[in-house]
C-alpha cells in the first residue's frame, strides 16, 4: 500500500470513527475496506493517539490527539477562511463592503470585512461587538435561536441607537418571524444614521446558526431601490454557498 493511499484510507477511517465509533468489523463495513487493512490502520492510529478504545476494549473512538488538535483551532478563523472567497465574489456583485459576524452572548462580533473600491464607504467594523437587535447580522442569528433564548433576550432593556431602532419586544417578535421565513434582514439607519445593511444567516453541518454574512453601505446610495431585490438575492445566495461549504445541507 502506497504512503498516499494509506493516508487517504486513514483519513476516511477517522471520519467514520468520528461519525460513529465501532469495532473493527463495523468500521471495515462502513469504509468498505478489508478487515485486516482496518485493523492495521487502527493499530497505527491508536499508537499516535488519533483513536482510542472504549473501556470495554471492543470499540474505537476519536482519541486525545485529535481532540487536542481540534480544540487548538480558532473556530472564527476557520469560518473566515471558508467564507473569504465567497465574500470577495459578493463584493464584486453588490459593489459594497461585505462582512462576517458571529454571536457572542447577546452581541454579534465582527470577525472580518472586505471593502469595495468605492472611495466613499463605511468603516471596517472588524473587532467590534454590537447588540443583536440593532444590526441585521444579529437579527438573522436571533431569528434562528430557540424561543426560550429569544425571550430571554427580549426581556432585557434594549438600547435605542437611533430614532429608527426597533426596541419593542412585540414588534421584534413579529420581525424575527418574518426574517426566519424570508431568510434575510435589512436594517435601515437603525444602528447608525447614514448606514444601511442587509444580512443572511450562516449554518453549520448540524443546521445550527453560527454567524451571518452582511453587506453595508452609505444610506444615500445603498440600496438602490431598483436593485434592492437583486442585492438581497445575492447576499442570500452567497450565505447559502458558505453554509454549504461548512457542511450544511438544505
Amino acid at each position: 500500500m502506497g504512503a498516499v493511499q494509506s493516508i487517504d484510507r486513514a483519513f476516511v477511517l477517522l471520519e467514520s470513527v468520528a461519525r460513529e465509533p465501532g469495532g473493527i468489523s463495523d468500521l471495515a463495513r462502513a469504509v468498505d475496506l478489508p478487515t485486516s487493512t482496518v485493523a492495521r490502520l487502527l493499530s497505527t492510529l491508536e499508537g499516535c493517539g488519533a483513536v482510542e478504545r472504549d473501556p470495554d476494549g471492543t470499540s474505537y473512538r476519536i482519541g486525545p490527539a485529535i481532540v487536542t488538535m481540534a480544540t487548538s483551532v480558532d473556530p472564527t478563523q476557520s469560518l473566515l477562511a471558508v467564507a473569504q472567497p465567497h465574500m470577495l465574489d459578493l463584493v464584486d456583485l453588490v459593489a459594497e463592503a461585505v462582512g462576517l459576524a458571529v454571536p457572542v452572548g447577546y452581541d454579534v462580533h465582527y470577525i472580518g470585512q472586505i471593502d469595495c473600491v468605492n472611495p466613499v464607504q463605511v468603516r471596517d467594523w472588524t473587532g467590534t461587538s454590537l447588540p443583536m437587535h440593532v444590526v441585521p447580522s444579529g437579527l438573522v442569528i436571533l431569528a434562528h435561536w430557540p424561543e426560550a433564548a429569544v425571550e430571554r433576550f427580549l426581556a432585557r432593556t434594549l438600547e435605542r441607537y437611533t430614532p429608527e431602532t426597533m426596541v419593542d419586544p412585540d414588534q421584534l417578535r413579529a420581525r424575527l418571524e418574518h426574517i426566519r421565513a424570508d431568510g434575510y434582514a435589512w436594517v435601515l439607519e437603525e444602528f447608525s444614521e447614514g448606514i444601511n445593511s442587509v444580512a443572511a444567516p450562516l449554518f453549520n453541518g448540524t443546521g445550527s446558526v453560527i454567524g451571518a454574512l452582511h453587506s453595508h453601505g452609505p444610506a444615500y446610495r445603498f440600496p438602490d431601490e431598483a436593485l434592492r431585490d437583486i442585492i438581497t438575492g445575492r447576499v442570500v445566495a452567497t450565505a447559502a454557498s458558505v453554509s454549504e461549504a461548512l457542511g450544511h445541507m438544505v
